[in-house]
């Protein structure tokens, strides 16, 4: 449910839709000029007191191709920039930042403009991106939170990269950052006040604050990538692709091109005369559809299967190598739920599901005399089901390690536990995660491909023995409707305004969202903290080993080769402990010399 983002009709009220709670109320409004005066100054010792509020002005890019232009403070209603080459002969700046608390937005992308730029990094108290994040979930993008604060843009935030408008020229940046910065000084108090309200500053001042440094030094660290491998991968993935070719034009008579919907489309519909859809669509669900009807349907989806691998991850990566490197850029702010995401280039979606997929992870390598680790949670979300609907029976299959998905399928089928096979235990696991994600009977009905009746049974059985997830879900419900969020056990909340409408299927929405957000929300709360946890063991103890990528459940680390064996045991330790539960927690930890072994 990360990734369904809900459609609002354009005129729906935007206040509904960030759960708006003024963060205005307490301070007199500033009206905000359009355009704010700005000053440039040559050093911080033109203004009148010393500030603690700074933003850099830079192009906003991957970190590694930013531009820093300078940095941007506030005094009064005026802001006062400080140009890059100022600042770098600026004693009294360089002074400043060995001693300041400072105030920023967009804490991450500071650090790697001090660092690439030969600034010290200073202690960083307040991250206003974060903490307005955290109070409006729901905006997920710049221009969006900037509306959810009342703070008017100098521009909207997604044009300034349109290159026709100008780019992120220097006079853009300063343009758009005093715009910020002003109103940003005054509502400060009040965004720090409604983290405390909301019960959040441990989530805040405890997790995402100091994640936001180690996400930071992750970043920087980047991951070693063998291109050999790579462009092995690729020429195998070309020839099975032109093979493919081959087996499709055979069956269609002629050559066409199979990535062109339209063309794709002709052949299927007009020449082999396959049923259609009112659409004639070409979408791999439609086409999953027609596999029956004709042997050159597998031959197309296999084909789109390695063109996507291709596109996306050979070709894709390889203009993200930089000295044999690979830097992703970590987001904290993307995800209504709170899981972080990866972009530039996102290596999140690395399939996982299938070997082709899988196959790329052997490109990302441990060097000489280095090891990768991974480590990664054992069914974390039903063990947070477990754990907050208190549900003693999943519990107690987590204590005594029984396997879950046997234990579900034991209930369903009622059989007992060592009599389960394959196939029910599939079908239970696919019930188990189907109640995480707030499934209906419908939804379960379609994935199993059974009837309602079925479903409504399979549902009946495992909310009659699991009976404290019903309630669990029925609460989480009611709590929902009653205050438009939920929230993790943490207190991160996810404004649902969809729970209030009064379309049918967007309040089911809003229902399903109500059931998952909690669970996956706990669960991307407790890696965060597995992640602060580890990183300062392992620097605490004075380990040469470095923490390189979070890949959802997934912490990916490089360890010299002597240090392998203690640092899998404190981590092992560290994940397990990481938060005080019902159920036990579980990682599961291996190595090798590249990605795929070390899973």
């Amino acid at each position: 449910l990360d990734d369904l983002t809900y459609h609002h009709h354009e005129g729906e009220n935007f206040y509904k839709k960030y759960e708006m709670k003024s963060l205005l109320e307490r301070e007199k409004v500033v009206e905000v000029p359009k355009t704010i005066e700005t000053h440039t100054i040559d050093s911080i010792g033109q203004l009148k007191e010393i500030p603690t509020l700074m933003i850099p002005v830079a192009s906003d890019e991957a970190f590694l191709e930013q531009t820093l232009y300078g940095f941007m403070f506030c005094e009064n209603e005026s802001a006062y920039y400080l140009p890059l080459q100022e600042a770098s002969n600026d004693e009294a700046f360089i002074q400043w930042l060995k001693s300041v608390k400072l105030t920023t937005y967009r804490a991450k992308n500071a650090m790697h403009l001090f660092d690439r730029y030969g600034f010290t990094i200073p202690h960083i108290q307040d991250d206003l991106h974060l903490a307005g994040f955290l109070l409006y979930s729901q905006a997920t993008n710049m221009d969006d939170l900037f509306e959810a604060l009342e703070i008017p843009l100098h521009e909207p935030w997604k044009d300034l990269s349109k290159k026709s408008l100008g780019g992120f020229s220097e006079e853009r940046m300063k343009q758009e950052i005093a715009s910020i910065i002003v109103p940003l000084a005054h509502k400060k108090s009040s965004i720090l006040a409604s983290i405390e309200e909301e019960n959040m500053k441990e989530l805040y001042y405890g997790v995402e604050l100091p994640l936001s440094k180690i996400l930071y030094s992750m970043e920087n660290e980047g991951i070693d990538v063998d291109e050999n491998k790579l462009e092995e991968i690729r020429q195998d993935y070309q020839q099975k692709m032109d093979a493919l070719l081959e087996t499709i034009y055979s069956f269609a008579g002629h050559e066409f091109n199979v990535d062109s919907p339209k063309q794709l489309a002709v052949v299927l519909f007009d020449e082999l005369k396959l049923k259609t859809g009112k659409k004639r669509s070409t979408a791999a669900d439609i086409l999953e559809k027609l596999k029956e009807d004709h042997p050159i349907i597998d031959q197309i989806l296999e084909y789109k299967k390695y063109s996507k691998i291709m596109s996306t991850y050979i070709i894709g990566l390889k203009k993200y190598i930089h000295n044999g490197k690979i830097f992703t850029t970590f987001n904290q702010t993307v995800t209504a739920t709170g899981r972080l995401s990866s972009s530039d280039p996102n290596l999140q979606n690395i399939s996982i599901k299938d070997e082709e997929g899988k196959e790329i992870r052997k490109a990302f390598v441990a060097p000489k005399g280095y090891k990768l680790i991974s480590a990664d949670y054992s069914q974390i979300e039903l063990r947070m089901l477990a754990h907050m609907a208190n549900e003693y029976n999943m519990i107690d299959a987590f204590k005594h390690d029984i396997d879950i998905h046997t234990k579900t399928a034991s209930e369903l089928f009622d059989v007992s536990p060592d009599e389960v096979d394959e196939h029910e235990r599939r079908i239970a696991k696919t019930v188990n995660f189907g109640i995480i994600y707030g499934q209906t009977e419908f939804g379960l009905s379609q994935t199993l491909h059974i009837s309602r009746q079925e479903a409504k049974k399979f549902m009946r059985t495992y909310f009659a023995s699991y009976p404290n997830i019903h309630r669990f879900m029925d609460q989480t419900i009611e709590f929902c409707e009653e205050n438009g969020y939920v929230e993790t056990m943490l207190h991160r909340r996810r404004a649902i305004p969809e729970i209030h409408d009064k379309n049918f299927m967007t309040k089911e929405f809003g229902k399903r969202a109500a059931m998952n957000a909690p669970i996956q929300g706990s669960a991307a709360d407790l890696i965060k903290i597995a992640m602060i946890k580890t990183y300062e063991a392992i620097n605490s103890l004075g380990y040469d080993t470095k923490m390189l990528l979070q890949i959802h459940d997934e912490l990916i680390f490089v360890a010299p080769d002597h240090e392998v064996e203690e640092i899998i045991a404190l981590v092992q330790k560290t994940m397990d402990e990481a938060m005080q539960l019902n159920v036990p927690l579980k990682a599961g930890i291996s190595y090798g010399q590249n990605w795929y072994e070390a899973k």
